[in-house]
C-alpha cells in the first residue's frame, strides 16, 4: 500500500494561494476536512516548533475520516535543534527559569523537565492513537547531528521513550550516509526498529543528502520529497520555507519515482510518501500526479 500526502495542509503560501481551497472552503476546520477527502494521509510539521494542544489534536481526528491518518513531527528540542523557552509549555518554561532571550538544548534541561516533555508529546498524539489515524512520528535530526556514538545514543533514547509508537527518522547530516557508515547507519536503524526515510533533496549543495533506497523496517517504508531548487536550499534571509521549498517536479521526474516505490512495496506493509514542498500548490499538485502515475 502506497499512501501519498503533503507536508502540512494549512500553510500560508497554500491557503493564500486559492489554487488548492475552493472559494466555500474559508476556516481550518474545512480546510482539514477538505484535504482529508483528496488525500489519505499528511505530515504534522507544527509539533516541530511547538506541542499542540490536545484539544487540537483531537479536532484533528474529529474532522477527519476513518483510515486517514496523521505522521507527526518530532518536537524540535528531542532531534537536536534548539529553541527559545517560550516555545515550551508555560509551567516548565517557568520551572526551568532560563533566560527567555537565549537557546536551550535538551541537555541544558534538568532531568525532570526532559521527561515531563517526552511524557508531554506521548500524550498530544492519544486522540490520534485511538482512533487509529496516527501513523508515525517523523524524526528529522539537526544538520550538525553527524555520525557518532552519542548520536546514537540520541536515537536509542528517543524509541526507549515512545514504545510502541512507529518511529521514522531523516537524517540530515552527510556523515551518515559516506560509503564507510552507509551500512552501519542502516543497520542501526533496522536493530532499533525505526524506518529509514529516503530523501529527495537539491543535488549540488552542502550538505548534499543523498538519495537512498532502502527500507528498515517491514511496517514502514517512507520518501520524503523536498524540491530540488539548490538555489534556495540554503540561500539566507528567506521568511517562509515555502520559498527555500520552492519547485515543482516535473511529471517525468515523478515518474521516475515510481519503480522505486514498487519496490519498496515489495518490503514493508506500507510506503509513505510526502511532498514537503509548500509554494502555493505545489506539493498537493505533485502529489495528485504522483498517485495518477502509480494507478
Amino acid at each position: 500500500m502506497i499512501l501519498v500526502g503533503t507536508a502540512s495542509w494549512a500553510d500560508k503560501s497554500l491557503v493564500d494561494s486559492g489554487k488548492f481551497y475552493p472559494p466555500e472552503v474559508k476556516n481550518a476546520e474545512e480546510r482539514l476536512r477538505y484535504y482529508a477527502d483528496h488525500f489519505p494521509l499528511v505530515e504534522v510539521d507544527s509539533s516541530y516548533y511547538g506541542l499542540p494542544s490536545p484539544a487540537m489534536v483531537q479536532a484533528w481526528a474529529d474532522r477527519t475520516p476513518v483510515g486517514f491518518l496523521f505522521n507527526v513531527k518530532a518536537f524540535r528540542l528531542f532531534t537536536g535543534h534548539q529553541a527559545l523557552p517560550k516555545v515550551l509549555p508555560k509551567d516548565l518554561r517557568e520551572a526551568l527559569g532560563a533566560d527567555p532571550t537565549r537557546n536551550v538544548y535538551l541537555k541544558d534541561l534538568p532531568g525532570e523537565i526532559r521527561q515531563e516533555l517526552w511524557k508531554r508529546m506521548r500524550e498530544i498524539v492519544e486522540p490520534l492513537r485511538s482512533t487509529g489515524k496516527f501513523g508515525a512520528w517523523h524524526f528529522q535530526f539537526a544538520p550538525w547531528l553527524a555520525f557518532h556514538p552519542e548520536n546514537m545514543e540520541l536515537l536509542a533514547e528517543c524509541c526507549t521513550q515512545l514504545p510502541g509508537d512507529q518511529l521514522a527518522v531523516e537524517f540530515r547530516n552527510a556523515s551518515w550516509w559516506t560509503e564507510k557508515h552507509l551500512e552501519r547507519t542502516l543497520e542501526l536503524q533496522r536493530e532499533l526498529g525505526v524506518s529509514h526515510v529516503v530523501v529527495d533533496a537539491p543535488r549540488g549543495v552542502k550538505p548534499e543528502i543523498p538519495t537512498v533506497w532502502a527500507t528498515t523496517d517491514s511496517r514502514l517504508a517512507l520518501l520524503r520529497l523536498h524540491g530540488r531548487n539548490a538555489e534556495t536550499w540554503n540561500k539566507k534571509g528567506l521568511k517562509t520555507s515555502s520559498e527555500r521549498f520552492n519547485y515543482d517536479y516535473s511529471e517525468e521526474e515523478l515518474e521516475e519515482l515510481v519503480p522505486h516505490l514498487r519496490e519498496l512495496e515489495k518490503h514493508a506493509q506500507q510506503v509513505d510518501v510526502l511532498f514537503n514542498n509548500n509554494h502555493e500548490d505545489q506539493g498537493q499538485r505533485n502529489a495528485r500526479t504522483l498517485r495518477r502515475l502509480l494507478d
